[in-house]
């Protein structure tokens, strides 16, 4: 299990989320489908004229690009999982590559909205049962992806006999990017369909750059909320599942009181703590590192503990 980089008495900073090689597997084979079909919808929306089809062949490619980002950070926190040089693991090159995703997926929402606006104002004509029959096959192959990444939460693969409710807190960022992708290329390939149905029996032509203009919108709300969730966790922010209320909680007992705490997440599902007690009888650290083993989720914890300066004046 040790690499050739640790000695026999340092321990593993390995936080990666569960079931990690199953995901990869699947993040890799949806890039493949994803690269495939976002080509011929390109290439659809083009020849046959329609703004729907081609913003959701280009959202299908900033969505290839941002699977593989997602699917590259699988495989280097893999690789690096024992490489010393990271203080606390590769457990975050998840939520790099999640920013990665949603700050794309941004500039993407801007560029189809643009050019739909564009459309509105000078129409092009459209070959509605062409492009109808691409974006169908668009919609069957997000939907094989979606299938292929939801994400279970992991409940049932490990703390079966645990349910004091933190493993739920235990979000990956990097699979939910992949999903969000996909299920927002789900979403597109939908209003295309209903705007060019609506085209070719309606003759409403502003419908296609209308869903354009709307698709745009939604990825871009997507695209803000995993940038807020994903920086977090690269900020180190605290995270807000009441871990830190729980940790003072079962440390703070006969004249020992936290002084100081940190608390942040090392990859999905593993949390840090630094945690400094203040005490009138100090006990060892041993005893400090006993009480906390029962919470879920901590997987790396520090303890220092000092005297409390007036008792320690007293004394001398």
């Amino acid at each position: 299990m040790h690499s050739h980089s640790l000695e026999p008495w340092q321990h593993r900073h390995v936080f990666l989320g569960a079931a990690h090689a199953r995901r990869e597997r699947r993040v890799w084979l949806v890039v493949a489908l994803t690269a495939i079909m976002m080509v011929a919808e390109i290439a659809a929306g083009m020849l046959f004229g329609s703004m729907a089809l081609l913003a959701d062949g280009w959202h299908m490619s900033t969505h290839a690009a941002a699977l593989s980002i997602s699917a590259f950070a699988y495989r280097f926190a893999r690789r690096h999982a024992d490489d010393t040089r990271f203080s606390f693991g590769t457990g975050k090159v998840g939520e790099l590559a999640a920013f990665a995703s949603a700050a794309i997926l941004g500039l993407v929402a801007v560029l189809i909205a643009y050019e739909s606006v564009v459309r509105l104002f000078s129409p092009v004509s459209i070959r509605f049962n062409e492009a109808l029959g691409v974006a169908v096959i668009g919609l069957l192959v997000n939907l094989v992806s979606a299938w292929l990444l939801f994400d279970d939460e992991d409940h049932h693969h490990h703390h079966d006999h645990d349910h004091t409710g933190h493993h739920h807190h235990a979000h990956d960022s990097n699979i939910r990017a992949a999903y969000l992708h996909v299920v927002a290329d789900a979403l597109t390939s939908i209003l295309a369909i209903v705007a060019l149905l609506v085209g070719r029996f309606q003759g409403w032509m502003w419908l296609d750059p209308v869903i354009g203009i709307v698709g745009a919108l939604v990825i871009a709300r997507w695209s803000i909320g995993l940038l807020r969730s994903a920086g977090a966790v690269l900020l180190d922010m605290e995270p807000q599942n009441g871990l830190a209320g729980e940790i003072r909680n079962t440390l703070e007992s006969d004249g020992d009181r936290v002084a100081d705490l940190h608390l942040w997440q090392l990859g999905p599902g593993h949390m840090g703590a630094i945690v400094s007690i203040v005490s009138d009888h100090p006990k060892a650290t041993e005893v400090y590192k006993a009480r906390l083993a029962g919470l879920q989720g901590l997987s790396h914890v520090t303890v220092e503990v000092q005297t409390c300066p007036a008792h320690a004046h007293l004394a001398a």
